[in-house]
């Protein structure tokens, strides 16, 4: 398979509540392209104050590799901040947001798998 960029498809929505709109290009498209061991396989665009609102993993984790921009993490009620080449990963029971803090798009692969 390839899946070629210009036949990309993108989702947009607000997530957890957080500010603005999240823009995810969907890189694997359904679980069935993970085996069934994961559910989201994207490219994650944040534009400047927007974000991934604070939320809770259950029976899955969730890891971010940031790509490009700069960004407030927070890792269980930890802010720290993030930029390229950056992992954060957060647990089955654990919480975490992700805020665009720069002047720039913030781009991240974000990548669930259950546990």
């Amino acid at each position: 398979m390839v899946r070629y960029l210009q036949e990309a498809k993108y989702v947009e929505k607000k997530m957890f509540n957080g500010e603005g709109q999240a823009r995810m290009r969907l890189i694997l498209e359904s679980n069935a392209e993970m085996y069934d061991k994961g559910r989201v396989f994207n490219h994650l665009y944040l534009e400047p104050g927007c974000e991934v609102g604070w939320h809770i993993h259950h029976g899955d984790g969730e890891t971010y590799y940031i790509l490009k921009g700069k960004g407030e993490y927070n890792d269980n009620g930890s802010i720290v901040t993030v930029g390229p080449g950056d992992v954060t990963f957060v647990d089955d029971g654990e919480g975490h947001s992700l805020k665009n803090t720069g002047d720039d798009t913030l781009e991240a692969i974000a990548l669930i798998l259950f546990k």
